[in-house]
């Protein structure tokens, strides 16, 4: 990066730290920390809930999704409106009425203390591992940038994201993500802009998503049904996306406490809802333009040379390996024909909507070469996955920042840069606050007997924030060999437990008639079984189970229930015949 990239990536980040600081003034008690005093009106609900989930991951692996696989990952938010509705319905009000610091003690009161230390440990589970992971994303922009291991800037990046979180409690996250998230947009607005701007002169808009779309970036929808009939292992279609999607977005804006932290800092039941419904307007669009601009990358690089391999780490190990001769081999193979792709595709702009024949021909010989291209990328992938000591062949994570890097003029790289950092920031200050809040409330003023001021309580909800920034930390460690983009990697995580936290309250919310602790708890182990074993089924390639992570949502959430009921009605048959 240039010297003016630096100063705006300092600037930027310094101005938010300090504005966070200055809002972060709060009465030194749990309301205060954890819930900004309940005093935040909807527009800052809404921009928080949306910097919780908008982390570094969105920016940095979404874009790198688009570009590999198309825009057919949006339909994984296609339940969120649906879910919005719900939960202004049905959950907001109970967590309203009753004041409660996390979501889970409402469990409590409906069932027992152990049902409610059972959801809070599965939230710990998933949201302490995800946060871990989020904190590896701008790690990487660090050791890219410069070049140092990814390890201390592990450390670095979490040392800052502790002592931001810390000092702040809920109050700064939320002000600091609503100008977090101003610069975001304005950052992404100005990359898609600047793709577009840097391609030939006669090619526009409405010309890149044309050949995007021809080479099949652009599939926005698809059903997920093949000849064979519906294939339950495709990750993202419309059906998995509308009813898994529905079942995840339920369960974690309605009891994922990174984000029921959000609106429970409302100032009122009206704000609450407001803040989400806003959500489920804004998020589906929103989502739709961050892969949009993966796509136009994608465009941008049939126009220019790229890379055959994002990730410069992972091609230094295979140039020194024992395939570096077939590797130079397979760049120069590829080198020659990005050149004919790139005359191929202004033949084929310069004959769109103007020479039927010649675009058609144009388009054809512009398919069969990104094929090869396709194919040679392909080899260095398996040669990096399965030939390589240390290797890894996903290189999704890099690709938007290799490109903003290479290519993006002097300054907008740094704002680029410094708006992922603010995206991290603002989501994992956001979990980090409601770990320690869950830890807070769920577990030791649950436990301890110990009286204890305000103050204490306040000073002790610091220390618990510390413990899980560096438990993140520690995740981060182990995140580099995971391999799939971190954007699906974080879903996939969650998928593996949302489904049964949700069933837990859906049958405390509509099922009235079950009382019995014992078989929501049970109920809930059986189904976590059952989500476990599906998921490891379908990792393992088994002929009997292969199905998407979306549909583990809906399992988990009917597993709760199916086995509640079966365990209820075998308890109260036990109970007649004793």
């Amino acid at each position: 990066m240039s010297q003016l990239d630096w100063i705006v990536l300092i600037v930027t980040l310094l101005a938010i730290i300090t504005y966070g600081l200055y809002k972060s003034r709060v009465s030194h008690n749990l309301d205060g920390y954890f819930l900004s005093n309940r005093s935040l009106h909807w527009g800052l609900v809404l921009l928080s809930i949306m910097g919780t989930q908008a982390s570094a991951i969105t920016f940095l692996s979404a874009p790198g999704q688009a570009y590999t696989d198309g825009m057919r990952f949006v339909q994984y938010y296609f339940g969120i409106p649906l879910a919005m509705v719900v939960i202004c319905i049905f959950f907001v009000p109970i967590f309203s009425r009753l004041k409660v610091y996390t979501a889970y003690e409402y469990l409590e009161n409906r069932f027992d203390g152990k049902t409610r230390t059972l959801t809070s440990f599965l939230f710990f589970l998933q949201r302490g591992l995800s946060t871990g992971i989020s904190v590896f994303a701008p790690s990487i922009i660090l050791s890219s940038l410069l070049h140092w291991n990814i390890y201390w800037t592990n450390l670095f990046m979490g040392g800052l994201l502790i002592i931001y979180t810390i000092s702040g409690g809920a109050k700064a996250v939320a002000y600091t993500q609503r100008l977090q998230l101003i610069i975001v947009f304005i950052g992404m607005f100005l990359a898609a802009y600047m793709v577009v701007h840097m391609l030939p002169a006669h090619v526009g808009f409405l010309d890149t998503l044309k050949v995007s779309g021809k080479l099949g970036k652009l599939n926005v929808i698809t059903t997920g049904f093949t000849k064979k009939g519906f294939n339950w292992g495709d990750q993202y279609n419309i059906w998995s996306g509308i009813i898994g999607g529905f079942f995840l977005a339920l369960s974690y804006f309605g009891t994922d406490q990174s984000q029921v932290g959000r609106y429970l800092t409302a100032s009122s039941l009206r704000e609450s809802r407001m803040g989400l419904l806003m959500n489920g307007l804004v998020k589906v669009p929103m989502q739709f333009l961050i892969l949009l601009i993966g796509t136009l990358v994608f465009t941008f690089y049939q126009f220019n040379k790229a890379p055959i391999f994002f990730n410069d780490v992972q091609l230094r190990k295979l140039e020194q390996s024992a395939y570096k001769d077939s590797f130079f081999l397979v760049q120069h193979q590829y080198d020659s024909i990005a050149v004919l792709k790139q005359k191929e595709v202004v033949t084929y702009s310069m004959a769109s909507g103007k020479d039927k024949p010649s675009e058609d021909q144009s388009l054809l010989s512009l398919r069969n070469l990104q094929k090869s291209s396709d194919s040679l990328r392909n080899k260095v992938i398996n040669w990096l996955d399965n030939k390589v000591p240390g290797g890894d062949g996903k290189d999704t994570n890099y690709i938007f920042l290799h490109f903003v890097v290479d290519h993006l003029p002097e300054g907008l790289v740094g704002l680029l840069i410094a708006i992922i950092f603010l995206a991290s920031w603002g989501s994992i200050a956001a979990a980090i606050n409601s770990l320690a809040s869950c830890t807070m409330i769920d577990f030791h003023r649950r436990f301890t007997r110990k009286k204890e001021s305000s103050e204490n309580q306040y000073q002790l909800s610091k220390i618990y924030t510390l413990a899980w920034g560096i438990f993140c930390i520690v995740v981060a460690m182990f995140t580099y060999d995971i391999g799939n983009s971190l954007i699906e990697t974080v879903n996939v995580l969650g998928s593996l437990f949302y489904g049964v936290i949700l069933g837990v309250f859906l049958v405390a919310f509509f099922f009235k008639n079950i009382k019995n602790s014992h078989a929501v708890f049970w109920g809930a182990i059986l189904a976590e079984l059952l989500v476990l074993i599906v998921f490891i089924l379908t990792k393992i390639n088994s002929p009997v189970f292969k199905i998407g992570f979306l549909w583990l949502n809906p399992i988990g959430a009917f597993g709760v229930i199916f086995f509640t009921l079966l365990i209820s009605k075998f308890l109260k048959q036990k109970a007649m015949l004793a």
